[in-house]
């Protein structure tokens, strides 16, 4: 089955938006950015959150009930945001 990106936009929108914004991009020092993170990357994580192979306090309760089809589509969500990096010029 394939993920749904847009499923997973509105998934976002009520469980990982606080954290991670809804664009990816951390809203609290302590979170990760996920705008553009692989999604095969982000599966593996909410799934060894969701084990208990990897603990958090917040990400832990969170990915507990999470099935397989929400973590791709949540995954697949984030994966899909496109980022853009803009170095600074040299110093003089």
């Amino acid at each position: 089955m394939a993920a749904d990106p847009a499923a997973g936009k509105t998934m976002a929108a009520t469980q990982c938006q606080t954290c991670h914004g809804l664009d990816g991009i951390a809203q609290i020092p302590i979170a990760p950015h996920l705008a553009g993170e692989s999604r095969i990357y982000l599966e593996t994580q909410l799934k060894a959150f969701r084990s208990g192979k990897r603990q958090h306090e917040i990400m832990s309760l969170i990915a507990k009930n999470l099935t397989d089809e929400e973590i791709s589509n949540l995954a697949a969500w984030y994966e899909s945001i496109n980022i853009t990096a803009t170095l600074p010029d040299p110093p003089k």
